[in-house]
């Protein structure tokens, strides 16, 4: 039986990787020494602690402050990280508090940097267990969001929609899946205890592990937020269509294109990141010819009918799912990719054939990476002319649809059925001669 210590050591670690090395909180815990030989138990608690940690670390970070006499920063940086996790655990979870204050003075005494704490962190770690919630009622989710996306956010959508999407990414997300067969949603709805969403995605509120779920052996749906599967569907495909999906990994919107009967092309610059849609194909049975490279330097031997590029971007609506993206990208990131998405959108515009359609999207919040983007497109590639998304193509999101006829998704939509994650997306044809 696991004493608590492992896992709460890996948490400690990961944070520390993530801050200070950016790396992805997945990343972050695999890295960890011991992480992969944890039980399943232990594994799934580490990436509990790591995942409330910055779900909730503007929340966490202010308190601790209050009752630090220097600020959190000019702690040495194992203390810190043991700070955090383990008022996180005291805060946000259900975690047994005189398990947590022990476990973590412990993990203290094994780090050179964190001896001289001990003291420290034992006061005030127990200090938040008496007066926690009283000082947590003093903060406000939106603390949560690094200053950046704040005031970008802020400036985007108003302090209201603000508000309401930092509220809506502090609840870990519902599992979605989209169906290989969309015709038989009231039936798998039923076996799976799931709700069928306004855009035929099925919601289960329960996670759990989703190769346990009826279905999954034989391929009968996938893992895929509502929000992303929504891309796919504004493409008129068929059999004997050609779609190509560009940046495909890890394959949701391959599967989709593949369900319509159209010959697909996936396409992605990681090899590695390849395996995973081809272990869902064949999950599923639908069938897509996979390429590993440079969506910039592809070229297929005959002009598709429809590209779907879900362009490289800083993710800040996936924040939901990966709360740490917010602090390990930073505002300077979102013009850095500007250049890459200008030139991906071109070589997509060169694959259509004329009257081919380009449907563009990001999993971003960012203006820059999406309206701004779009407006570019429009402005100064003489390929591609708009082709407005319609109201009626966008059932129970008909209020997402901008005046252009670009889509706006937010986590603050369908926030009565657990919310979605942010994209933008946009659609184009490609002009004849």
């Amino acid at each position: 039986m696991s004493d608590g210590l492992a896992p709460r050591r890996a948490a400690a670690l990961a944070y520390l990787a993530v801050v200070k090395q950016r790396r992805t909180l997945e990343a972050a815990l695999e890295h960890t020494p011991d992480f992969n030989a944890m039980s399943d138990r232990d594994r799934a608690f580490a990436r509990a602690i790591t995942a409330t940690t910055f779900r909730r670390l503007g929340q966490t970070r202010t308190v601790l402050n209050t009752l630090l006499s220097r600020p959190l920063d000019e702690t040495s940086k194992g203390a810190e990280a043991l700070l955090v996790t383990g008022a996180t655990q005291l805060l946000w979870m259900d975690g047994a508090p005189h398990a947590v204050v022990s476990s973590t003075v412990d993990l203290a005494q094994e780090r050179p940097d964190a001896q001289r704490m001990k003291g420290l962190i034992n006061a005030v770690l127990r200090r938040i267990d008496r007066e926690g919630a009283s000082l947590v009622k003093q903060t406000l989710p939106r603390d949560n969001l690094p200053e950046w996306l704040r005031d970008s956010w802020k400036a985007a959508y108003g302090p209201g929609t603000l508000s309401r999407i930092a509220n809506a990414i502090m609840t870990p997300p519902p599992l979605d899946l989209t169906l290989r067969n969309p015709a038989e949603a009231e039936v798998w709805a039923e076996k799976l205890e799931a709700q069928i969403l306004p855009n035929g995605s099925l919601r289960r509120n329960v996670v759990g592990d989703v190769r346990a779920l009826p279905g999954y052996e034989e391929g009968a749906w996938w893992a895929q937020d509502a929000a992303a599967a929504i891309p796919a569907t504004l493409l008129d495909l068929g059999p004997g269509k050609h779609a190509i999906d560009l940046c495909a990994a890890p394959g949701g919107k391959t599967l989709q294109l593949a369900a319509t009967g159209a010959d697909v092309t996936a396409l992605d610059l990681s090899e590695k990141r390849l395996q995973r849609v081809r272990e869902n194909l064949d999950r599923t049975g639908l069938s897509a010819q996979l390429v590993a490279g440079d969506a910039r330097e592809f070229m297929p031997p005959q002009r598709a009918d429809a590209v779907l590029l879900d362009a490289p971007c800083t993710a800040t609506g996936t924040l939901r799912r990966h709360p740490e993206a917010g602090w390990i990208k930073q505002a300077d990131d979102t013009p850095r990719m500007a250049r890459l998405q200008d030139e991906m959108i071109k070589a997509a515009a060169d694959m259509l054939k004329p009257g081919g359609q380009l449907v563009l999207c990001t999993c971003s919040l960012q203006p820059e990476e999406g309206e701004a983007l779009a407006g570019r497109v429009v402005g100064r590639n003489r390929q591609l002319k708009e082709s407005p998304i319609r109201a009626e193509e966008m059932s129970g999101l008909e209020s997402a649809v901008t005046p252009a006829g670009w889509v706006r998704l937010t986590p603050a939509l369908w926030a009565e059925q657990g919310g979605m994650d942010g994209f933008f997306i946009a659609r184009f044809v490609k002009r004849a001669g």
